[in-house]
């Protein structure tokens, strides 16, 4: 059986729990937080989550996991059968990785953990995330679905990812990044809603508690 090795309040982590979860395919959660120690150094290399442990041996790197979810796995695809619509969906992952999430991250501390970011910052962000949500403007479908008229790996991405960095931009710059992308709230809210989708939203909240204290004692 796949083990997946990560915790619950990582939106990496929940992207290919959901993905399992999506699939219908069989998965032991094995809890674990980004750690130094040489046990799990072997099956991570940087110590990061997710890591997913198979029978070939183990995977890192979220977009790696999914591709080999995809490619090896039974259940409803989450991927385009044709190679360029695949490739465009893979495309649009990583821009809204790159060019959405990663800004945004760099103001996480503040938005969720009661830190504080510098003023040069948050300038720095704001005007990366107006580039990135341009971007995406002219990617995204919304037909109904991020990529087309079928949910998938985009949709994943999209609730776990743009979602984030969108809470940042509400809080901190008084910007919904999704105003003007017609069909784009009413997607997050249906994504929102898919019954693993809230399974997965569930355990993030029970685990918060834990996470957090975590935190504080670094």
């Amino acid at each position: 059986m796949l083990k997946l090795y990560g915790f619950p309040v990582s939106n990496y982590f929940n992207m290919v729990k959901l993905a399992l979860l999506e699939k219908d395919i069989p998965f032991e959660e094995v809890k674990v937080y980004p750690n130094q120690s040489e046990e799990y150094l072997e099956i991570s290399p940087m110590g990061k989550v997710p890591c997913l442990v198979t029978d070939q041996g183990p995977l890192t790197e979220t977009s790696a996991i999914l591709d080999y979810i995809e490619e090896s796995q039974p259940g409803v695809p989450l991927y385009p059968q044709q190679a360029f619509a695949r490739a465009k969906v893979r495309e649009l992952i990583h821009e809204m990785e790159l060019y959405i999430e990663l800004p945004a991250r760099r103001c996480f501390a503040e938005v969720f953990f009661g830190g504080k970011v510098s003023v040069e910052t948050r300038q720095e962000v704001e005007a990366a995330l107006e580039k990135g949500v341009a971007c995406l403007k002219r990617r995204a479908l919304f037909a109904p679905y991020v990529s087309g008229e079928e949910f998938g790996y985009a949709d994943i991405f999209f609730l776990h990812s743009v979602e984030l960095a969108n809470q940042v931009s509400k809080k901190l710059f008084q910007k919904d990044l999704l105003e003007g992308m017609p069909g784009a709230s009413e997607l997050m809210e249906r994504l929102a809603q898919r019954p693993l989708a809230q399974k997965v939203t569930a355990d993030l909240h029970a685990g918060m508690e834990e996470f957090a204290k975590i935190r504080s004692a670094k």
